[in-house]
């Protein structure tokens, strides 16, 4: 088998969500914040919106006519985590599904995971995917490749106790290079600050580093010394200048250093590519302008469309942990 992750940029066949389904993200700014997620998507792509039963109305009421709903049970809301990550066979042109182990982000005392551990089967059952069970307990928010190799990970995610505790590095950077078709996986030490409290990832990449092209990384960059995250982004970009041959652009944080709960992890990173535009979160801070000056030269030739993604980050994630993509294959005659 030939299977490999393609990069996010590569054509997409559709764009997957999961409406919010936990108590904590039943209210009106999370379906208006999701659905507005959903439907900027639906203008480049075909969107599908796994819903329970119970929600189907909601859904229906926010959500643009041309999204297709899947009913099914669903524990939370994070489908990047819980769902299926997408590989294409390079000699056949087939689509796989690899359905990693999910437990909750480390089998947290709050996460409620067992629905959420049957999505990515669904997922793969209704794309037609080969489906692929993995033993490794991994979410997708917690690895980025360039499609050519690369693969970027958190030690304290894939690595950690509350996930792995048997695994080695070896035996996991072989498991992720295998399902996912990669040479190298590239180890940040950990992420960002307020991922490490009680409703966080325990330090997710996908909020701190990712590629814009093969060659090239956007890096979370905390610019104020008065919050934590300024000793990670440096000792993060100073890790990532390491790698030979990778481009580092450094993406300014939003200004904003606290919300009601305290230290925020408001990234321009947690953004996700669409065929032909890229969704880009805004928390009405000065520097969204200056974040989607540097994402419309990363990437060239596609729209950067600002949506506010303080509902999203208030329940602990961005654009990126609400969506998913299907990579296109081309038809085999």
């Amino acid at each position: 088998m030939n299977f490999r992750m393609p990069a996010e940029w590569v054509k997409h066949e559709r764009t997957w969500l999961a409406w919010p389904a936990s108590d904590y993200a039943q209210a009106e700014d999370a379906y208006i914040a999701w659905a507005e997620v959903a439907n900027t998507a639906s203008e480049y792509e075909q969107v599908v919106v796994l819903v329970r039963s119970e929600d189907v109305h909601i859904a229906k009421k926010y959500l643009s006519k041309g999204i297709e709903l899947i009913v099914t049970q669903l524990d939370d809301s994070w489908i990047r985590d819980s769902g299926a990550t997408f590989v294409v066979d390079e000699i056949t042109n087939e689509l796989g599904a690899i359905d990693w182990t999910f437990n909750g982000w480390g089998a947290q005392s709050w996460s409620k995971y067992e629905n959420d551990d049957k999505v990515a089967a669904l997922m793969a059952e209704y794309s037609g995917a080969k489906h692929f069970r993995s033993e490794l307990v991994n979410e997708g928010g917690g690895i980025h490749t360039n499609g050519k190799g690369l693969l970027l990970a958190t030690e304290t995610v894939q690595l950690g106790l509350e996930r792995n505790p048997d695994w080695t590095r070896a035996e996991v950077e072989a498991e992720l290079n295998a399902r996912l078709g990669t040479e190298k996986v590239i180890w940040i030490r950990r992420g960002l600050t307020r991922d490490y409290e009680s409703f966080g990832t325990k330090g997710h990449i996908d909020i701190v580093a990712c590629f814009s092209d093969e060659n090239t990384l956007l890096v979370h960059d905390q610019q104020n010394d008065n919050h934590p995250d300024y000793s990670v982004s440096h000792e993060v970009i100073s890790r990532l200048e390491e790698e030979v041959g990778l481009e580092i652009i450094r993406v300014p944080a939003p200004t904003i250093l606290k919300d009601g709960s305290g230290l925020v992890d408001f990234s321009y990173i947690n953004h996700y590519i669409l065929n032909d535009a890229v969704l880009l979160c805004s928390f009405d801070d000065p520097n969204d302008q200056k974040a989607k000056g540097i994402l419309e030269d990363a990437y060239p030739g596609r729209q950067i469309r600002l949506i506010d993604a303080r509902p999203i980050f208030d329940r602990g994630g961005g654009i990126h942990c609400i969506t998913q993509q299907q990579p296109a294959v081309p038809s085999v005659n």
